[in-house]
């Protein structure tokens, strides 16, 4: 039986996932400009956030698929800055939401890293 932990990181990023398909039209318009292919990559990543969701739950991929969710939530973090500094393109969500959840993506891949340390110290 999983640990509550992991399964609070599969519950995330399955919405999460769940999201990119269903909200598709506003994660791409998260997207930094500089970046090309905008919905491509929000496809890619929400099968990225469901297939760390369900590798984290299997004690075979945990370790693979918490260091792959990890490395998501560093990938995804300039979208979360570029939200941070347009929030006039975000009026929907108060601003000050879009400052905190810096902060918090950090706190989140501690997170995500000490729910694997099991399998990181047996592994690693």
């Amino acid at each position: 039986m999983p640990r509550i932990p992991l399964l609070l990181i599969a519950l995330f990023f399955i919405i999460g996932s769940a999201s990119h398909f269903l909200l598709t039209d506003f994660f791409v318009a998260s997207m930094p400009s500089y970046l090309k292919y905008h919905q491509e990559i929000v496809i890619v990543s929400g099968m990225f956030e469901l297939l760390g969701a369900v590798g984290i739950l299997i004690p075979q991929s945990r370790l693979l698929a918490g260091y792959g969710l990890i490395a998501l939530c560093v990938a995804v973090f300039p979208v979360n800055i570029n939200m941070a500094l347009h929030p006039e393109q975000f009026s929907d969500i108060p601003e000050i939401y879009l400052y905190i959840r810096l902060p918090i993506q950090f706190f989140f891949v501690w997170f995500i890293w000490w729910a694997i340390k099991p399998e990181r110290l047996v592994r690693g």
